[in-house]
């Protein structure tokens, strides 16, 4: 018997029907994205702030 949990409640995968498959094997994947998305997303936070202190040692003095 194959469990899953959600939402800190445990079914067994056996007793969903062929559409909460496909609804869960959605989920699973939006998830999975977010995932990606969100490596995505540290990885160009860092870069702008590599790019913003690389900019900023070759600013000239400022006006003010």
């Amino acid at each position: 018997m194959a469990t899953i949990k959600i939402e800190d409640k445990t079914y067994d995968l056996d007793q969903f029907s062929p559409e909460a498959k496909l609804r869960l094997t959605s989920l699973q994947a939006a998830e999975g994205e977010l995932r990606h998305l969100n490596v995505q997303l540290a990885l160009v936070q860092t870069a702008r702030a590599t790019y913003a202190r690389a900019l900023q040692s070759m600013l000239p003095p400022p006006l003010d």
